[in-house]
């Protein structure tokens, strides 16, 4: 049994920017040379968050405005109050999706349905450089 940790960097836009990552995660995946085991992604930080979703611009549309009805960002948030910055919309957004998502992988591949990918959404109000840490453990 292996444990291996990686790092994926990209920068985002902000404002629930859903990034398809699912890509890059195989491509690490296959350098470690583990055939069989799971992979977890995380994300450090209070503002972003990493899920399953069909990469597809009608669902991303339609996720994004989910999260504009449960969290606007136009609500009167009490982080927004203490006065450091106005993104307490992202803090409960990203608390609401999760920092992290675990997918089982066989043959070298990640287990996943015909139309889903790994995404990371950025739900802070300005762009961002982010850093996700992928963790595969499996032999």
């Amino acid at each position: 049994m292996a444990v291996v940790h990686r790092r994926l960097e990209f920068k985002t836009g902000g404002n629930a920017q859903i990034v398809e990552i699912t890509g890059e995660v195989s491509a690490l995946l296959r350098e470690t040379g583990l055939r069989s085991g799971i992979l977890n992604v995380f994300v450090p930080g209070a503002t972003g968050a990493v899920t399953t979703l069909e990469h597809e611009p009608g669902v991303c549309r339609d996720f994004q405005e989910l999260f504009d009805f449960l969290a606007p960002p136009d609500r009167d948030y009490h982080h927004n109050r203490r006065g450091v910055d106005a993104n307490g919309h992202s803090h409960v957004r990203a608390g609401l999706l999760g920092p992290s998502v675990t997918v089982p992988f066989e043959e070298g591949r990640p287990l996943l349905g015909r139309w889903q990918q790994l995404v990371f959404v950025d739900f802070d109000e300005v762009p961002r450089e982010r850093t996700l840490v992928i963790t595969f453990i499996g032999e």
